[in-house]
């Protein structure tokens, strides 16, 4: 694997687990995540970060196979660009929906190398 494909995917993981750390320790509540502004900050940020790598590697290897890939780069897109149209259960359909499975396809990955 390439080893910049390789640094981008551990930017993903490192991302995805810092949003996981927020919620250490405690069960994940939309009404807290609601009205936590800094955290909600904090997950827009990393967030942001996993969308930029996502595209970073899909450049060097589009075939690499990560679900939603494209989701997840509109999603840094919209985060960026159309900050006013991002809702927090957007926000949150992500966290609890998707960041699982990338962190799972990412991890495998890494696990291959």
């Amino acid at each position: 694997m390439n080893p910049e494909v390789k640094a981008w995917l551990y930017d993903i993981l490192q991302s995805i687990e810092e949003i996981e750390a927020y919620f250490e320790g405690r069960q994940k509540v939309f009404k807290e995540f609601e009205n936590d502004l800094k955290t909600r900050r904090a997950v827009e940020r990393n967030l942001e970060i996993i969308g930029e790598a996502v595209n970073r590697v899909l450049k060097i290897e589009p075939d690499l196979n990560l679900s939603n890939s494209r989701k997840i780069v509109d999603a840094r897109n919209r985060i960026i660009h159309g900050y006013d149209t991002i809702t927090v259960e957007i926000l949150w359909g992500i966290i609890i929906h998707h960041l699982p499975q990338l962190k799972k396809e990412v991890s495998d990955l890494l696990l291959r190398e």
